[in-house]
């Protein structure tokens, strides 16, 4: 991703037309960010970054639930975001949470307040999908030149390790081990010692025991480092002649010698390159990345400039021309899960006519909507595969629970709701973990899947007669021809006792038998 000077708001593309303005927003546990870019041609050039050193994973108590000044200093800095973010007009945003965020108990009232502080969605994102966005970014930033690359990002709560080829990542773990957490549990009261340096490499080390086989095993031809700590450590290491342009394990171990001999962590600044603003947090990230190095046989790191924020631009640039991860992992679940793919495009097709009918009257027109209705659609006979019985809450929890690139953590549970709920009686605990709004979404939608596999549950090839849908409001209004519910006699029964489980989504279902259009 190149750079660009600061762009008034409405700067243009050459062509004279706005240039479509991209925002990434990193809620990490150490320290958030904005980044800002705009599309020339096909690239997205830097326009902006603005980045605060906020903590949030030192606000995080022993109850797990994020401190009021933690919550404040968060806000407070969301807002001034939020204020960058309103000056740009329309553009696209990508908010995404972190460890911290993924571990705090108050995550959910934290990210009221925190969307209405920012003005846009925040998402809670899995390690594994952090970890994917860190290499999309990091190998959009390095040479492409098809080789295996391992890429380390040490976050202030976590630190994800990934194995990847050109811009595909093959390898992805998150281990719940960071600078912020890793100073705060070995090296609390301030002093470097070498028994608390010993006690957090081996912490770390055996954090990272279980997943060292498999990557040994995935193979790379050079090692690249993100995020904030590599970074500060490489320069450290170059300022004080310990290496050139990679950090290499000489200078690693070099550098946590001199962390010992000075013992204080009020006195780290004395090495040079070493900002104040990370020497207070160093320790504890210079044990993990240590630790990364031996466990990993690690003799060299290339030093990356961005990561996650990086990723999260070029993963919305994919959406935007349609290179969307999210349909991919759609397609790889149907295929491992052996989805009766004919089936779930009929009634695919089925649940977008009765959308196309109600979107107006229920607010199910934006592409959100459109989205996750045919995602869900596809995929709702996933647990199919583990037995029949059950089958709606096998897949639920398939979904919820298995690693989906390019989803977040509410956009699982989304999914696991309407599938959940696609047949039988409906669980409306499967809606509880959703906020108000993706609650009521995914009722709606459940309403609409449910009576798209209701009408196709003879699986066949034959197309339905013509459906009329209309919305009301809390209604839905369905329209079928007289004749054809005649000679569909199990149809007919399915829908009278439809009405009755369309209650509990609050959805009151009015079919009508319309006569048979004339010959």
């Amino acid at each position: 991703m190149s750079e660009a000077s600061l762009p008034t708001p409405n700067e243009s593309s050459p062509d004279g037309a706005p240039a479509p303005c991209l925002a990434a927003v990193d809620l990490g546990s150490n320290s958030f960010h904005l980044l800002l870019a705009r599309l020339h041609g096909d690239e997205p050039v830097t326009v902006d970054r603005l980045r605060e050193q906020v903590q949030i994973a030192s606000g995080l108590g022993a109850d797990r639930r994020l401190s009021a000044e933690a919550i404040e200093r968060a806000l407070d800095c969301l807002r001034r975001f939020g204020q960058r973010l309103r000056d740009l007009g329309e553009v696209r945003v990508r908010a995404v949470g972190t460890n911290t965020l993924r571990v705090a108990r108050n995550a959910r009232a934290f990210r009221t307040a925190a969307e209405e502080a920012l003005g846009h969605p925040i998402e809670i994102i899995s390690g594994n999908e952090e970890a994917r966005l860190i290499y999309l970014g990091i190998a959009h930033l390095m040479s492409d030149d098809a080789r295996n690359r391992l890429v380390v990002d040490i976050g202030g709560g976590s630190t994800e390790c990934i194995v990847g080829e050109r811009f595909e990542a093959i390898t992805t773990h998150s281990f719940y081990m960071g600078c912020v957490n890793y100073t705060q549990r070995y090296f609390a009261d301030g002093r470097i010692t070498k028994a608390a340096m010993d006690a957090a490499v081996i912490a770390a080390q055996l954090e990272l025991h279980t997943s060292v086989r498999e990557f040994r095993d995935a193979g790379w031809s050079e090692a690249a480092g993100a995020s904030g700590t590599i970074r500060s450590v490489a320069s450290a290491c170059r300022e004080s002649g310990w290496c050139e342009e990679t950090l290499t394990l000489k200078a690693l171990r070099r550098f946590v010698k001199e962390l010992l001999a000075i013992g204080q962590v009020d006195k780290l600044t004395a090495i040079p390159g070493l900002k104040s603003s990370r020497a207070p947090i160093i320790a504890g990230g210079a044990a993990i990345l240590l630790a990364v190095f031996e466990s990993l046989r690690i003799e060299e790191m290339q030093i990356a400039s961005g990561a996650l924020q990086e990723g999260v631009i070029y993963d919305l640039l994919g959406r935007i021309h349609h290179e969307d991860v999210r349909e991919r992992t759609i397609r790889l679940f149907q295929e491992r899960y052996h989805v009766d793919r004919p089936q779930a495009l009929r009634v695919e097709r089925t649940a977008r006519r009765l959308l196309d009918g109600v979107a107006s009257a229920w607010g199910l027109s934006d592409e959100t909507s459109i989205r996750f209705l045919a995602w869900a659609a596809r995929l709702h006979e996933v647990g199919l595969m583990l037995a029949y019985n059950h089958h709606h809450r096998h897949g639920a929890y398939l979904v919820a629970n298995a690693e989906m690139p390019g989803f977040s953590q509410d956009d699982q549970l989304l999914l696991a709701a309407i599938i959940g709920n696609h047949r039988r009686r409906v669980h409306l605990e499967g809606f509880e973990p959703l906020g108000r709004p993706r609650r009521e979404l995914a009722q709606r939608l459940c309403a609409l899947l449910r009576l798209a596999v209701l009408l196709n549950r003879g699986r066949s090839s034959e197309p339905l007669p013509e459906i009329v849908a209309t919305g009301g409001s809390g209604s839905l209004g369905l329209g079928l021809p007289a004749d054809w519910l005649l000679a569909n006699p199990l149809t007919r029964v399915d829908l009278e006792g439809e009405t009755a489980a369309l209650k509990d989504l609050d959805v009151k279902l009015l079919v009508e038998e319309r006569p048979a259009a004339p010959a």
